[in-house]
């Protein structure tokens, strides 16, 4: 009582302060309040700390929500009903990709995602596709990648009969329209043409054909790719039916439909779709450059591209070693600004607005292991060597407690939203499959990372990364370099920005 007996007086002394100087104590107000804030403050505090640290909540624990798994006609299904919203979305995953196919599909291949949505379907004419999607209100995506193709739609619920069937037929019964097939092919030869105008678009490109020389992963488009007879009709449904089959799919549903509507639709789908009848290749192994170089190509632009890296064997799998990569990448420059690539070239030098790390693994094959970013020409070498220096950092003492500790927090604290919506957890569920990774991978990898150690990185990267072994690939206008790229090894330029490694005559190639 008597602490607020003192506030009340202090109060009234100052409002009396206000009017003797002509002023309205209630507009001053706020004023009074704010002057007495930190007194009732400072009083009220202990006892507010106290009553904090009395307080006691029940353990969080989150379930992960997992995927229906069935199937229709020998084909796998992943399901979840959700009625939040009047909402329904298809996915369809294939395997089988460019990859998969001689270099004479490569162009049907990369042609057919943007077909199977432009081209029209056996019975309707492009025009009436684009009508029939734009009065059903429907969201389509269609695409490839390496080893698979994939296609989706998201529809309102009650259209959910007729826009299954029409998504079912422009996937199942192509017509590959004739002028759409040649305005396809008119605009892959201009960003062919286009494509060394990208500094970082011609570097990566470059970049991945001398690595890879002449593997899907290494093959870029070209005008010799893009004659009429490599989009002839009957390519292109070869290219369809070897991969957009049942044999090849899976199928996902999410949102507002229950199993025995779904399951009745994808049987009407299925019932009316042929088996695969072309042949696809096996995955072929990348024979991946072993031996250290510099490559060098000129182009008169503002910016430099730095790429390096070599080879490694790490596998992606549920090994100590590979979750450690992961962390370490991360702490190295897969985690943003806070990575040490950019802590260093970005902060402390100024030579970058960024730079990232490379480390990709696969389930089969080999990968590559380094790093890259862009700089001004009069910093290239600079920004080469300091890059290199950093990756080297990585494998000369392990990182520190907070190093790893800030980059597991990340994962673990964005956890949750892998599972943020049901069609998320469904196409995960279908990647999952696709890459032959058990079901429950995300926790897997969950677990995984949160046993890594700093000692764990270390090793990893002693095991995998060796300096000396990198390929460099310098992308910029050579006359404004720092020095000269020899004294990053041994040079060769590569005029006019070609690759040591032709585009067809390889035993993946029929010409």
């Amino acid at each position: 009582m008597n602490r607020r007996a003192n506030l009340r007086a202090a109060g009234g002394r100052i409002a009396r302060a206000l009017a003797a100087r002509g002023q309205n104590p209630h507009i001053h107000g706020l004023l009074v309040v704010i002057a007495l804030a930190p007194a009732a403050t400072a009083a009220g505090q202990e006892s507010v700390r106290e009553r904090i640290a009395d307080l006691r909540f029940p353990e969080l624990r989150f379930t992960p929500t997992h995927p229906r798994s069935e199937t229709v006609r020998s084909v796998p299904v992943y399901f979840i009903e959700d009625d939040q919203l009047p909402l329904v979305n298809f996915y369809a995953v294939f395997k089988g990709g460019v990859r998969n196919l001689a270099r004479d599909h490569f162009a049907a291949a990369m042609a057919l995602p943007g077909l199977l949505r432009k081209g029209g379907t056996a019975t309707l004419p492009p025009d009436s596709v684009d009508h029939r999607i734009e009065s059903l209100a429907l969201a389509m995506s269609f695409g490839q990648a390496g080893g698979s193709a994939s296609a989706s739609v998201n529809l309102l619920s009650d259209q959910l009969d007729e826009a299954v069937e029409l998504w079912a037929e422009m996937l199942r019964e192509p017509r590959f329209d004739s002028v759409q097939v040649e305005l396809w092919r008119e605009t892959e030869l201009e960003r062919v043409r286009r494509r060394d105008e990208d500094p970082a678009s011609l570097a990566y490109g470059r970049f991945n054909r001398i690595m890879y020389g002449d593997h899907p992963v290494g093959w870029e488009m070209t005008p010799g790719d893009l004659e009429p007879a490599d989009l002839a009709e009957e390519r292109l449904r070869f290219v369809h039916e070897s991969i957009v089959c049942p044999e090849n799919m899976a199928l996902g549903v999410a949102g507002d439909v229950d199993w025995d509507r779904a399951s009745a639709l994808i049987d009407r789908m299925l019932a009316r779709w042929p088996p695969c009848s072309g042949e696809l290749l096996e995955d072929p192994v990348p024979v991946i450059r072993r031996e250290p170089g510099v490559f060098v190509i000129h182009r008169k632009t503002e910016q430099s591209v730095v790429i390096l890296a070599h080879s490694t064997s790490l596998r992606q799998g549920d090994t100590p070693a590979w979750f450690a990569s992961r962390i370490g990448n991360s702490i190295l420059g897969a985690s943003g600004l806070s990575s040490r690539l950019n802590t260093e070239l970005r902060t402390r030098e100024g030579l970058a607005y960024g730079a990232s790390s490379i480390w990709t693994t696969s389930r089969r094959n080999d990968g590559l292991v380094g790093a890259v970013t862009r700089t001004r020409p009069e910093t290239t070498l600079e920004a080469a060597r300091l890059l290199l220096d950093v990756v080297g950092s990585m494998r000369e003492a392990a990182p520190t407690e907070a190093e790893v500790s800030r980059v597991v927090d990340q994962s673990v604290n964005g956890f949750v939203f892998n599972f943020g919506t049901p069609s998320r957890i469904v196409a995960r569920g279908m990647t999952y499959r696709a890459l032959d990774l058990p079901p429950d991978w995300l926790e897997r990898y969950l677990r995984g990372i949160q046993r890594v150690t700093p000692r764990a990185v270390l090793e990893v990267f002693r095991a995998e990364l060796e300096p000396s072994r990198m390929t460099f690939l310098l992308l910029g206008d050579t006359t404004r370099f720092d020095g000269s790229p020899s004294v990053l090894g041994d040079v060769t330029v590569l005029e006019n920005g070609t690759a040591p490694s032709p585009p067809h005559g390889s035993p993946r190639s029929l010409r």
